[in-house]
């Protein structure tokens, strides 16, 4: 992935800010280095990628392997991929695939199994501490949890998130302390406050495709990721 990065900015001219680095599954962990390894690039897009091998390792080994198999796998082959994006500072976007069968740990059906969502919760936590505590994350998993655009939906308006509000919230945040993470946004806040925070940052972060894992990725969900 470095010389890749190398070959875009040396040979073919292109400025890190204007690099956009698209990656698929496994592929998430080469991404993850690569906006840990350059700062400067815009922007990361996660597609049907995880947190984390080891969760994925022992989904497909024995139960009686576990110890073995989660200390081959953090010493020979540690696809961090939350540790590692958690160093970039830039936007981010996840795709999350609502039928998986491959970064699931139970059943393609249980969406909640899907390491998409510990992806999106570990990114949450680390920038943004203060929401994302036990209101925050009992929201936002809700909200993971939801089986349809219309229950999404209907999750999002029963907590009433003013959207306006929370891109103000941040805004002011953003002009007072400067763009690094973690942010301390949200210490002071009412508990309504820090839900609604949560569940809009959520949404800005993850987007839901309904496909399996290796459907091919309509150009229509080819989007930016959110930027304050």
């Amino acid at each position: 992935m470095d010389v890749v990065v190398q070959f875009a900015i040396h040979r073919l001219g292109f400025q890190p800010q204007d690099i956009v680095i698209y990656a698929w599954s496994i592929g998430g962990f080469t991404a993850t280095w690569a906006a840990m390894s350059y700062p400067d690039i815009s922007a990361v897009i996660l597609d049907a990628s995880f947190d984390d091998l080891v969760p994925l390792a022992l989904k497909v080994m024995p139960d009686s392997w576990r110890a073995l198999v989660t200390r081959t796998v953090r010493q020979h082959l540690n696809l961090n991929n939350a540790e590692q994006l958690c160093r970039f500072q830039g936007p981010v976007l996840l795709v999350r695939r609502t039928k998986d069968e491959i970064i699931t740990t139970t059943v393609p059906e249980d969406i909640m199994s899907n390491r998409g969502n510990d992806l999106l919760l570990k990114l949450l936590q680390f920038r943004y501490p203060r929401v994302m505590t036990e209101e925050g994350l009992r929201a936002v998993r809700q909200w993971l949890e939801a089986s349809s655009q219309l229950e999404e939906a209907s999750i999002y308006s029963r907590w009433e998130v003013d959207e306006d509000w929370c891109v103000s919230v941040l805004r002011s945040y953003q002009a007072e302390h400067g763009p690094d993470f973690p942010w301390s946004v949200g210490e002071d806040m009412s508990v309504d406050g820090r839900r609604q925070l949560a569940l809009f940052l959520a949404r800005k972060h993850l987007h839901n495709f309904e496909a399996t894992h290796c459907t091919p990725l309509p150009a229509q969900h080819f989007q930016m990721p959110w930027c304050l």
